[in-house]
């Protein structure tokens, strides 16, 4: 019997319903943004940011729980994942945007804090989230398509970005069955990168990648 030409899947909407995600960096930009979707999508919410009047702002619009650290803070961060009261289905955490440090003038310390900022909290969130998500869940991080072509005063953005991507294969092999991916952000919406962000935490069949949304902008 020949087969139906519409036997095709058809693509589903994102559900999250009964599904909690956490968002490091929700009261703002691309974390607020992908906040509101899935909780459109039915999710329970965990805003965490540093500054506590925006993510109080942010907890009353979506009915979210609230936390106010500077999440770079090691002792903190494993405190707030001590104290999460069950298991969370979805852990994303927004970068705090590309950095720029130049050779010229170089500043250690705020080198530093980029490393910080956009490497290893990365690895501390894995370190300290992995036994608190549930197994068909996702650890998803954001990062930056800068630096992946040679330019004068980009030497510290070119190495965070070929590092990213690396380390997110790594993660993805410590911590299965849970999933981590990046999302690697060049020219692109809020609302496009949100959507994405969704898409990665239904999606079971992706993991160990870095998804590039940048407009054609690295082609």
């Amino acid at each position: 019997m020949a087969a139906s030409i519409n036997s095709s899947p058809i693509p589903r909407e994102p559900n999250l319903r009964g599904q909690t995600v956490v968002v490091i960096g929700g009261s703002s930009g691309i974390g607020l943004e992908t906040a509101r979707l899935a909780h459109a999508h039915g999710a329970d919410m965990i805003l965490v940011a540093r500054d506590p009047d925006r993510v109080h702002r942010a907890g009353l619009e979506l009915a979210a729980s609230i936390a106010a650290f500077d999440v770079t803070d090691s002792s903190r961060l494993g405190l707030f994942f001590d104290a999460l009261p069950a298991p969370v289905d979805h852990v994303l955490v927004t970068g705090p945007g590309r950095c720029y440090a130049a050779s010229r003038g170089f500043d250690p310390d705020a080198a530093r804090y980029d490393v910080d900022a956009h490497l290893l909290l990365p690895l501390q969130v894995a370190r300290n989230a992995a036994g608190k998500i549930r197994p068909a869940g996702t650890m998803l991080f954001t990062g930056s398509i800068a630096g992946r072509r040679p330019e004068a005063g980009l030497a510290l953005a070119a190495a965070l970005t070929a590092a990213l991507p690396a380390m997110v294969k790594s993660l993805a092999l410590e911590v299965a069955p849970v999933r981590v991916n990046l999302i690697a952000i060049g020219c692109a919406g809020l609302a496009d990168i949100a959507a994405l962000a969704v898409h990665l935490m239904t999606n079971t069949a992706i993991t160990g990648a870095t998804i590039d949304i940048d407009g054609g902008q690295a082609a």
